[in-house]
């Protein structure tokens, strides 16, 4: 499994940009599938976005498509979530997650990091 650190959260207004980052700890980095979830208050864990080992196949949820991008730095353990256009409804905690499937399930996945807040209001 890997450890997974997340950054980049935080407190903006609609229309607003923000990156996420999640750092990985482990050698075998590059070869895991890597994702992003978010979870908002009362309300059950969202598939946002997933990754190949390599970067060259993603796909991205309906709600977020053309206004978020995942990407990753296999050179620096790192995957990015890119968000332009925020909304109020995005506002939710992001999570980062690792696994073997491209998934958009959320059981495909068994290394998780901590979340990072992102709020969205005027």
């Amino acid at each position: 499994q890997l450890q997974l650190v997340e950054s980049g959260g935080g407190l903006v207004q609609p229309g607003d940009s923000l990156r996420l980052s999640c750092v990985a700890s482990g050698r075998t980095f590059s070869s895991y599938v890597m994702a992003w979830f978010r979870q908002a208050p009362g309300k059950e864990r969202e598939f946002v976005a997933t990754i190949i080992w390599n970067g060259g196949t993603t796909l991205h949820a309906d709600s977020v498509k053309g206004r978020f991008t995942i990407s990753r730095d296999n050179a620096k353990n790192t995957i990015y979530l890119q968000m332009n256009s925020l909304k109020p409804e995005d506002t939710a905690a992001y999570y980062c997650a690792g696994g073997r499937l491209f998934t958009r399930s959320a059981n495909g996945y068994d290394s998780w990091g901590q979340g990072t807040q992102v709020t969205v209001a005027s």
